[in-house]
């Protein structure tokens, strides 16, 4: 077991603009700014978490989990937190930044897309997701859009994001709080019982499924019949977007989103299968009926995003750093902000709560939903 990672330390700064040079405002919220800015020491780009200190008021635990998890964390698939600063009357987390863009966006940019690329995408979220268990800590909101490319390079790597729902497990503890988006949530959550990390290997289930037809395995205009879905672990691999799937990766899909989760494979179990890591991933183009599917069902106008990377495409672009960042000698850290939402009720509690096109009027949804 990997043990836990020294964080950075909380600094005190008189003048936050004498440390960074800010470039551009990424997002924007009621009491938060997500902004683009450059160390002005070594020239590094970061994303900077500009939080109000007068909003958390009262709401302070939801901030300190988000930092105590990302204290914990040093792994090469997901977003780190490079350092805090405290300054006047706000708090400044400044977050790895990452620029390759969003998961549905490279999928459907893409000419060419097999079984075999999502075995390898998946493999990276098992690989950190088994890291982040093997520290107690339970992710809680995995989805498609916590899923974006470290940078533009063709062989770029995925780093998962948001940590706002995550939660250290406490030894001999259980957990109960019913959170995450709907159509990831797995059944004992809906079911308001007592859960523990298996709810992230359902919702990595539910993630290979769209992976591989782009479409997901349960939608309902109704929360309730949605919900009543997902109890039953009622899915099916509809023809014709899996007949030309490989039964190797329905046997995998199945293992994870399975009902009762004493069965569900564990991201050890899962890392193990021949989908995973053996040569049974196929290597038959389905990018156009993916990409259509994507298309249809994970709409701009329905990813919702606050934080959106694709303004940071844009900008990095137009900085002419693209893929060049990973050549100036710098570390793996630019990464993007995590604009996390406190647990509660079972609601689409995701960062990305507002806006839908890269602007100015852009707005997170923060821990502790500001």
């Amino acid at each position: 077991m990997p043990g836990a990672v020294e964080g950075p330390s909380w600094k005190q700064a008189e003048d936050i603009g004498d440390i960074y040079d800010f470039r551009d405002v990424l997002g924007t919220g009621a009491f938060s700014e997500v902004i683009l800015a450059e160390d002005k020491r070594t020239q590094k780009l970061v994303a900077i978490k500009c939080i109000a200190k007068k909003v958390l008021e009262g709401k302070e635990g939801s901030m300190q989990n988000e930092i105590a998890v990302l204290h914990k964390i040093k792994h090469p698939n997901i977003v780190a937190l490079d350092d805090i600063y405290e300054s006047g009357g706000h708090l400044y987390l400044i977050m790895q930044l990452v620029s390759g863009g969003e998961l549905f966006d490279r999928i459907v940019e893409k000419g060419f897309y097999t079984e075999r690329d999502a075995s390898r995408l998946i493999f990276q979220v098992l690989d950190a997701v088994k890291y982040l268990h093997d520290l107690g800590i339970v992710h809680r909101d995995l989805k498609p859009e916590n899923l974006l490319y470290y940078s533009l390079d063709e062989d770029s790597k995925i780093m998962i994001s948001d940590f706002g729902l995550s939660k250290m497990e406490d030894p001999g503890s259980v957990l109960s709080t019913a959170c995450g988006t709907p159509g990831y949530v797995a059944p004992e959550v809906l079911a308001q019982k007592p859960y523990s990390k298996a709810v992230d290997c359902w919702s990595i289930g539910v993630i290979a499924y769209i992976l591989l037809c782009g479409y997901p395995p349960f939608y309902d205009e109704n929360d309730a019949k949605l919900f009543e879905q997902i109890l039953k672990a009622e899915y099916e691999f509809d023809s014709p977007y899996w007949d030309d799937i490989s039964d190797s990766a329905k046997d995998f899909i199945r293992h994870l989103m399975e009902k009762d989760p004493e069965k569900r494979f564990t991201c050890e179990q899962a890392l193990q299968h021949p989908w995973i890591a053996g040569d049974t991933a196929l290597d038959k183009n389905i990018h156009q009926s993916v990409s259509e599917q994507i298309k249809k069902n994970f709409a701009k106008s329905k990813w919702k995003q606050a934080f959106n990377a694709t303004a940071v495409v844009r900008h990095m672009r137009k900085l002419q750093l693209g893929t060049s960042q990973e050549g100036q000698g710098q570390t793996e850290s630019h990464g993007e902000l995590l604009a996390p939402a406190a647990g509660g009720p079972v609601a689409s509690c995701c960062c990305r709560d507002c806006c839908v096109e890269p602007g100015p009027e852009l707005s997170p949804t923060l821990a502790p939903q500001l």
